[in-house]
């Protein structure tokens, strides 16, 4: 048997990862030199990357996105999802989906946002255009005793979130009674019976389809979203 040719591959087989290691690890020419953020709507792209703390100037391959993706959602509650690429050679990116309110509790002369799992995420000094705004009259319901601040919260996020667009524009107040007795205050004075937050899409249907079919109307009921009503025109 031949042995200097297997020694010769061997050693080949060595100096090759010796190299490609030290190309990736200790080599000037795959390391970060540039970070970049996309995705911000409220956020701006250098709130991220200083949230980011990304390692300018470590090598590429040794960066840890899934840190980063977690240093950035701790950092800005905002932020509802964070994706960390590595753009070869010398590139991070950072492309963000903020979490986007349905529903606004008033708190002192601030507003708390929430978005649609119930996360209350921020508290802003003005209410951001088209979310409405949580009123909570469940102090003298029976089902106050049964049911939390967070029960009923929780229905009034299930109702705010399934609201098509066009309706939640025109949206300005969700006032819960209790957990199944929902009322929304729409602009110019209009009211809508919502129920509880069960079937809230279906009933969000059905309010779309009453809006177009009674423009003039000032009360619409969708309790029960397979018999719509509508009175005051």
């Amino acid at each position: 048997m031949r042995r200097g040719p297997v020694l010769a591959s061997l050693a080949a087989a060595v100096l090759l990862v010796a190299g490609g290691t030290w190309v990736l690890y200790g080599s000037s020419w795959l390391r970060v030199e540039k970070v970049t953020a996309t995705g911000t709507e409220v956020l701006t792209p250098e709130q991220v990357l200083s949230a980011a703390a990304v390692p300018v100037g470590a090598p590429l391959v040794s960066v840890d996105t899934d840190e980063i993706e977690s240093r950035v959602r701790g950092r800005l509650p905002r932020i509802d999802s964070v994706d960390v690429v590595r753009a070869w050679p010398h590139g991070i990116g950072l492309k963000v989906t903020e979490r986007k309110p349905v529903l606004l509790i008033k708190k002192d002369a601030n507003f708390v946002e929430v978005d649609a799992s119930g996360v209350r995420f921020d508290t802003v000094p003005k209410a951001p255009a088209g979310v409405p705004v949580l009123e909570l009259n469940a102090a003298r319901s029976p089902s106050a005793r049964r049911f939390d601040e967070e029960r009923r919260l929780h229905e009034a996020v299930l109702v705010a979130g399934a609201l098509p667009e066009p309706v939640a524009k025109e949206t300005v107040q969700v006032k819960l009674g209790s957990y199944d007795s929902v009322v929304l205050e729409l602009t110019r004075g209009r009211s809508v019976t919502w129920g509880s937050g069960e079937q809230s899409e279906a009933k969000g249907r059905a309010l779309t389809a009453l809006l177009k079919a009674a423009p003039k109307a000032g009360h619409f009921d969708v309790s029960v979203p397979t018999a719509p009503a509508v009175s005051g025109s």
